[in-house]
Order: C-alpha cells, then structure tokens, then sequence
C-alpha cells in the first residue's frame, strides 16, 4: 500500500511554503562567493543582530550542554514588563509561525473557519489547511485589509480571524478606528489574531494590546526575526489574555525555544540604539524604493514595512534574471501576483545596486 493512502489527506493536500532562495545555495548554483550575493528576498535587517544580543549569545553557549528554560521564565518576564502585563500573558514560539500553528492547532477542526485578507501571509492558509479548516479569503481592495468585509465574513463556524498589520507582502496597514470598529462586531466565539511582525517599523502605530488588557478574545504576535535581525534564531512571542495564552502553552512543545535564541532576544529587546539604527536604515531605503519606482513609472504599493510590492510585468521572469546576477528576489506567483515581486530593503548601498540591475534586465 502506497503511504500517501493511509497518510493525513489534510497534510497530503498541502502545498508546502516556499521561503526566500537561501545566499549559499545560489552561490552554488551560479559558482558565486557568497559575500557577493545580496538577498532582499525575507525582510531580514540589513545591519545584523543587535551587538548585545551577539554577546549574549556568545556567553549562553557556554552551557550548551544544558536543556533551556522551557518556561522561557526571563524572556517571558521581559517582554511583559516593557508591554505591561503579567508573564501569563506571553507565550513564546520558535518564531511567530509556531504560535499561528499553535492558535489553529487549538482552534480549528473540520468544521471550523479561519478568516484572512486576500493578500495575507501565505502560512495562514497552509495551517488552515492542515487542519483542517475551511479557509475563508476577503478580498482586499487596494491591497488593504477590508476589516468591514472581514467581519461581515463571520459565521457561526468562524474560529480565528488573522489580521497582519503591517501586511506581508504588501506593506499595507490599517489604522486604529477600523481595528475599534472590527472589534466592536467580533463575536465572543473568534479570537482576532493581529500579525504584527512589522510593528516596530510603523511611526504611528496602533495599539492592539489594549484589547489584551481588556480580556478580550484576541492574540497579538510580533517578533525577534525583524527589527531586531535575529531571524536564524526562531524567537517569536504572542501576547493575548491569560485565558487564551493558557490554551495555547498546553499545546506548545517543551524547549520549543533554544537557550542561546531565549538570551539573543533578551539582550535584543533591550537594544533600543539598534532598533533605532535600523529603522533609520529602512525609512531612507523606503523613500529612495518609492522614489525611484515613480520616476520609473513602475507601479507599487506604498509601503509602511521594510519591504515593497512592485508590479513588473512577469515576476518571476524578473527574479531569475536578477538572481543570475546575484541579486535575490521575491517572486509573487505563490500569493497569486505573477506580474509583481517583492523587494526587501537592504543597505543604500545594495538598494542602489538593486535599481541597477533592474534597469539592466528591464532594458531602461
């Protein structure tokens, strides 16, 4: 008997998540020195990790024999002290993707629904599927979440509504009074989910922690893997009422972070000059992006992230021809977008370079 027979059909149907092309496999492939390939692929930091966090880092590898915190007691206690909440309130993931696994793991079943925005982050749909679930796709006119049409979606069976403010992959948000309005009509049997791995990079940013504070049915998740460039290490958190954050540690996985991720995020969190240097770094990469999109006539979407979605004509025709000059990409077909990539900011000096070689390969 073939295996795929008595396989999870969920996890048979499953389409499995393409990330940005890794910096040593395309230097293997092309026969390039790594150093000479310049990713703008995964929104990573173009500066690093936080210089604290290496040092923590260095230092908590002297007891790598040793099991981690799996309570992650210090990292938890941190991150509620600088939001003001109690450490019940967090949860810690190997990167925010297991705690939106952990939130459908915990919510969903097969006649469950989870709620997304068109152009939402494509992991929603995956874990949805593998649960399940029925996935529930809004369109998003403008590439902005339709809140009003998101909470007109909401059935008796709805269980999660995901709502990435800053999106990904279109660096869109949305503002406070429609996140106020969207939660005036949820319904106490959904818990709103807010994605806000970009949250760092906004100037005005809304606060959806206040909803945590009042007890509401939501989950807030953000991350180390952006602002503050620890993304090789896997270190997300969520914070939601203790009731929902509750549920979801009895289904996480014990050590699911590593003691040398739970020290890098410790020192990262507290790292305020970094976090300030790089948000320097994207805004000026933002503007010089948006700038020289317009003078090229090229259409995009304005984006509040440390990335932008630009329309090419063939994407991932762009990508390969880009990738064949070292520069890596984020082709579009994935989110149903053929004709755009997405374009991470980088250093002014790898942007410029990016802008380069586009006008090479699009003959301007």
């Amino acid at each position: 008997m073939a295996v795929e027979q008595f396989a999870n059909r969920f996890v048979c149907d499953l389409v499995a998540y393409e990330p940005g092309k890794p910096i040593d496999e395309t230097a293997r492939e092309l026969g390039l020195q790594p150093q000479d390939i310049i990713k703008l692929a995964s929104n990573e930091n173009p500066l690093g990790p936080s210089p604290l966090a290496k040092e923590a880092m260095i230092k908590a590898l002297d007891d790598a024999h040793i099991y981690p915190d799996g309570g992650g007691y210090r990292l938890r206690t941190a991150i509620a002290q600088k939001f003001g909440f109690e450490r019940e309130n967090v949860i810690l993931g190997n990167g925010s993707n297991e705690i939106i696994e952990l939130l459908c793991h915990c919510f969903l079943n097969r006649d469950a629904e989870l709620i997304a925005a068109e152009h939402a982050f494509v992991v929603y749909q995956l874990m949805a599927t593998l649960f399940g679930a029925r996935y529930v796709k809004v369109a998003d006119p403008g590439f902005v979440h339709d809140l009003e049409a998101m909470a007109n979606a909401i059935t008796p069976q709805t269980r999660l509504v995901f709502v990435a403010n800053p999106n990904n992959p279109t660096g869109t948000m949305v503002d406070q009074a429609a996140l106020d309005r969207f939660m005036d009509r949820l319904p106490e049997h959904v818990i709103a989910v807010f994605d806000e791995a970009y949250y760092e990079f906004l100037d005005e940013a809304p606060d959806t922690l206040k909803y945590v504070r009042e007890g509401r049915n939501v989950c807030v998740l953000r991350t180390c893997s952006k602002i503050h460039g620890l993304a090789a290490l896997r270190v997300g958190y969520g914070l939601a009422p203790a009731h929902v954050a509750k549920i979801l540690q009895k289904a996480r996985q014990p050590f699911n972070v590593n003691a040398v991720a739970q020290a890098g995020a410790l020192a990262a969190l507290t790292d305020d000059s970094h976090m300030q240097k790089t948000k320097a770094v994207n805004d000026e990469g933002l503007a010089f992006y948006h700038q020289a999109f317009r003078e090229r006539g090229l259409e995009f979407v304005p984006s509040v992230a440390n990335f932008v979605l630009v329309k090419v004509g063939d994407g991932d025709d762009l990508f390969r021809k880009m990738l064949q000059r070292g520069i890596i990409l984020r082709a579009m077909s994935s989110y149903k977008l053929p004709e755009w990539v997405r374009i991470s900011v980088g250093t002014m000096e790898q942007n410029r370079r990016c802008i380069e070689v586009m006008d090479e390969v699009m003959g301007r």
